[in-house]
């Protein structure tokens, strides 16, 4: 006598590697598979047209110079701090709190402004402020690095709540620096606003971030340094072992990503805002760890998923605003989008084989 023994219709097995470009071409066929379901979401809930939609929010990006350089100086700020972040995750340090660290950067340099603007000639203050947020940001993110090196506490917890500290900071001196006094209303900043190029206000944060992208990749990849974070993310009691000191890499690590999160800061107060409240990172410091996650910790490629999620924005955005619906619509497609993109990466990281026999005999 015997007995059937079922297999599975489907094996999954992991991925040693994939060639870029298959990712990349996964990745693009899962946005095709979500602008799809986003038409029949689109037309079951509104009962708009879907590709006048997709046109309206293809013009919400790049319907006019104007809209592009504001997409493009969105997307070198959100670049700017995936790539703060990037080394640390990279480690394994799962810092949280680069929303903190941006404001702390972006008040450090206000500081400068208010203070010093109408001490100092133009080209010493932009200087002296650089300066100033490098070492902000590098020191809160420091704290954190400090007691998870010294006494292994959680630093999720710890940059997730430094956060709110940094947001409570900036709220109280923006409401002692407002104009009028103690309406506010963040002050408008007038001295030390960063130079611009080619009558764009715009090109130099871009150039600035193009060159901390290039900076960065070379950094993970052909330094000894970068190869440290590596050896510290794939497991630090093997990094022990071959004679790193963990410790260092992490409080050296996490001072980089500090101080490239108050660059951040930098730009979005003295090259784009001209002032300082609770809401200037605009939660980027949370975009910046799901662009940096899909983007495998590469800078080069964060540059596309950077591009990617701003462009989505900018059109949900427009979508809105053109048929007077609510954002909730517009986050509806943006999320629908993003689940795509992030459900793609099993089929990056994994295969699915068809069984070649959906089940067998087996005797007894």
């Amino acid at each position: 006598m015997t007995k059937k023994a079922y297999e599975p219709l489907f094996h999954i097995s992991k991925r040693n590697t994939i060639v870029w470009w298959k990712a990349w071409t996964i990745r693009a066929a899962a946005i095709l598979a979500a602008l799809i379901v986003c038409g029949f979401v689109t037309l079951a809930l509104t009962g708009l047209n879907p590709i006048n939609v997709y046109i309206t929010m293809f013009e919400g990006a790049f319907g006019t110079s104007r809209r592009i350089w504001n997409l493009l100086q969105n997307v070198a700020i959100l670049l700017c701090v995936s790539l703060a972040v990037t080394p640390a995750f990279k480690m394994k340090f799962w810092n949280l709190g680069a929303e903190g660290q941006v404001l702390i950067g972006g008040l450090a340099t206000e500081v400068c402004m208010i203070f010093l603007g109408n001490k100092l000639p133009t080209p010493l203050l932009i200087v002296v402020m650089v300066a100033a947020s490098i070492v902000a940001g590098a020191v809160w993110g420091f704290i954190p690095a400090f007691f998870k090196a010294n006494w292994e506490t959680n630093e999720s917890l710890f940059t997730l709540m430094m956060n709110y500290v940094a947001i409570q900071i900036v709220s109280y001196f923006t409401f002692i620096w407002s104009v009028p006094k103690g309406s506010g209303t963040p002050r408008v900043l007038e001295f030390g606003r960063l130079p611009v190029i080619g009558g764009q206000k715009y090109m130099l944060n871009i150039i600035v971030v193009a060159v901390l992208t290039i900076a960065m990749f070379i950094y993970l990849k052909y330094t000894k340094q970068g190869y440290e974070i590596a050896v510290v993310g794939g497991s630090p009691n093997t990094a022990r072992y071959v004679g790193i000191d963990v410790k260092k890499i992490i409080l050296r690590t996490m001072l980089i990503s500090g101080a490239i999160c108050g660059i951040a800061g930098l730009l979005l107060v003295a090259g784009t805002d001209h002032s300082l409240k609770s809401s200037t990172a605009g939660g980027r410091g949370f975009t910046a760890i799901m662009v940096s996650w899909l983007a495998k910790f590469d800078p080069i490629f964060m540059v596309f998923t950077s591009f990617l999620i701003v462009f989505l924005e900018k059109g949900a955005s427009k979508i809105s605003e053109v048929y007077r619906l609510n954002d909730s619509f517009s986050d509806i497609i943006t999320g629908i989008i993003i689940f795509f993109i992030i459900g793609s990466e099993f089929f990056i990281n994994y295969k699915l084989k068809l069984s070649k026999n959906s089940n067998k005999e087996a005797a007894k």
